[in-house]
């Protein structure tokens, strides 16, 4: 991908190169610095395809300079052809993820800006600015480290357990330790790229994708089949092209985006990796092996255990929300409260999108909510509210 982006049939590790970078995400916190280094590069208007602006970490309690920058920025960015989102909209990955082209490279200045299509190298504000302004990202092109999976899932386990699974395998091991102290991490400054769960869908992969964030990796990729991405992408032409009429700007930038994903709607090709590949290790996750769910416990998140080994532990807050959830999990959550009576520790619900939210309500997850929160024991609450409190982890 990063051979494509540089006009080149690959990259090796070490080389430093300059891909074309296709998609660029800037979030709230850092969107002034990404302003001022625009305003130092002279930047008039964007080269990147698409430049996204988001208002994810200060929407719900901002001070007052997060008031000044909500009503400036959006117009900075989409007058150089970036595309504005709104104050609580929701998570920045979560747009982001909606906006993406199979087999392109693009970065953000949010740490978890971790792609399921294609692959990025999250960055400072600084080259984030110079991404956009240029279109080209210098880069000092990283090992890679494989993830393989086999087996099938088993009763019980869902996917994320096994996004758990890559460091406990890990640790298994010897590959990865929890100690700060001569800690070893295997995925630390590599890529991990990922197949064998070919049937996955997008929304499910950036389960995966998003917390090798966690695992301090350089940037991801994982190996979708061709199905998926399809479905996906019809659906993310569908809400862009609902952006623009609902006024959203770059109207331009918008539904060039959507233009692109129907060009490779007309002729979907995909990327693999060559057969005699390298890669720094290769670490086999077997699903058949996986009999019970993994949990990371405090207050590391490479402090993975089996649940029998947390049997008994005490439960005094449940967190379902933001970057790392689909609607899927509410839906979930809410088939195992229905007629299950008050729940009996504090439960935050918290989706990382509006539209999620609206979808909720319609479809009475809501209620369900309501139900198991007599007495005020569940709180559903907007997605920025969460960020603001620091529970999602860009």
């Amino acid at each position: 991908m990063v051979g494509q982006a540089c006009g080149l049939p690959g990259v090796r590790p070490g080389t430093s190169c300059e891909p074309v970078i296709a998609t660029v995400g800037s979030q709230d916190t850092t969107g002034p610095m990404t302003r001022d280094e625009l305003k130092e590069l002279a930047c008039l208007g964007f080269n990147a395809d698409l430049v996204m602006q988001s208002f994810c970490h200060t929407a719900a309690y901002p001070k007052p300079v997060d008031i000044t920058t909500q009503k400036e920025l959006p117009d900075f960015f989409a007058t150089r052809g970036g595309v504005a989102l709104r104050p609580g909209d929701g998570i920045i990955h979560s747009w982001l993820n909606r906006m993406l082209l199979p087999d392109t490279v693009g970065t953000g200045g949010d740490s978890h800006t971790r792609f399921p299509l294609g692959i990025s190298f999250p960055a400072g504000s600084g080259l984030v600015a110079f991404a956009a302004a240029l279109g080209a990202m210098p880069l000092d092109m990283p090992e890679s480290v494989l993830v393989r999976f086999r087996g099938e899932l088993q009763p019980g386990v869902t996917l994320r357990d096994i996004v758990n699974a890559i460091p406990w395998v890990a640790m298994q091991q010897g590959k990865l330790t929890v100690a700060s102290a001569n800690k070893i991490n295997v995925f630390s400054g590599r890529i991990m790229e990922m197949e064998g769960l070919p049937a996955l869908k997008v929304e499910q992969a950036f389960e995966l994708t998003d917390a090798t964030a966690e695992r301090s990796c350089a940037g991801c990729t994982i190996k979708l089949g061709e199905e998926t991405i399809k479905e996906y992408l019809r659906s993310n032409i569908a809400l862009l092209k609902n952006l623009v009429a609902r006024g959203y700007q770059d109207a331009r930038t918008i539904l060039r985006r959507a233009a692109k994903m129907e060009q490779w709607l007309a002729d979907p090709q995909l990327l693999s990796g060559d057969p005699d590949a390298e890669y720094a290790d290769v670490i086999e996750v077997d699903l058949n092996a996986i009999k019970e769910p993994i949990v990371a416990a405090p207050n590391d998140p490479d402090n993975v255990k089996l649940m029998s080994e947390c049997a008994g532990d005490r439960i005094d807050e449940v967190f379902i929300g933001s970057c790392m959830t689909n609607i899927g999990h509410y839906r979930a959550a809410a088939k195992v409260l229905e007629g299950a009576g008050p729940v009996k520790v504090r439960l935050w619900i918290c989706p990382p999108t509006r539209m999620d939210e609206k979808q909720l309500r319609e479809e009475g997850v809501y209620g369900t909510f309501a139900a198991a929160g007599r007495g005020r024991r569940c709180l559903a609450v907007p997605c920025a509210w969460a960020t603001r409190r620091g529970w999602a982890m860009g």
